[in-house]
């Protein structure tokens, strides 16, 4: 396994935490975490590898898609009447829901689209309205081994994703969820 040194600083600030934090985390003393930065030593190979472990937990490697998902998924056919969808949604407290016929993912609809519809038809016409009238294209897939990295990467771009294993949906992924995993890390290193 080779590490990089020059890398410690750049992951640590791309985390947004101090060296002080980072030096904690590992067990070791601030100004040494500064003096391995600047290049002013030659630190073990032990150590290298202990700061490099503790970055990679803060960035949440080796969490999965799996780990974080929420099952049973909650879901709208298209078919059903748009104020069911948003009752659903208000019920769970959800700004999305999966739009899904059999077990094809074929939508999502979302507070934004719903707030579309009205502004564009206006509240009479949307109160008559199918889900399949307002939803948005289908929410983006992944596998249950997918990586944290990659679900935020995706989660960019997207409300939510769908967990699908052997053709089958298996759970969903929210923004909120990602966010779960920082709140985890600091309750297990308390």
């Amino acid at each position: 396994m080779f590490f990089e040194i020059e890398e410690i600083r750049r992951r640590r600030k791309r985390l947004g935490i101090t060296q002080k934090k980072l030096a904690e985390l590992v067990g070791v003393s601030q100004p040494l975490i500064a003096r391995i930065e600047s290049g002013d030593v030659d630190p073990k190979f032990s150590l290298v590898k202990k700061i490099f472990e503790v970055l990679g937990r803060l960035e949440g490697m080796g969490v999965t898609a799996e780990r974080i998902m929420n099952t049973p998924v909650v879901y709208v056919d298209p078919d059903a009447n748009l104020l069911e969808a948003i009752d659903i949604m208000r019920e769970k407290g959800f700004s999305q829901l999966p739009v899904i016929k059999g077990n094809r993912n074929v939508g999502c609809i979302t507070e934004s689209s719903i707030l579309r519809v009205i502004l564009s038809k206006g509240v009479e016409a949307a109160r008559k309205m199918k889900v399949k009238d307002a939803m948005n294209g289908p929410l983006p897939e992944v596998h249950p081994n997918e990586t944290l990295e990659n679900i935020s990467k995706m989660l960019l771009n997207s409300p939510a994703l769908l967990v699908v294993d052997n053709s089958s949906i298996v759970g969903i992924i929210t923004k909120h969820d990602v966010m779960k995993t920082l709140e985890e890390k600091d309750e297990s290193e308390a």
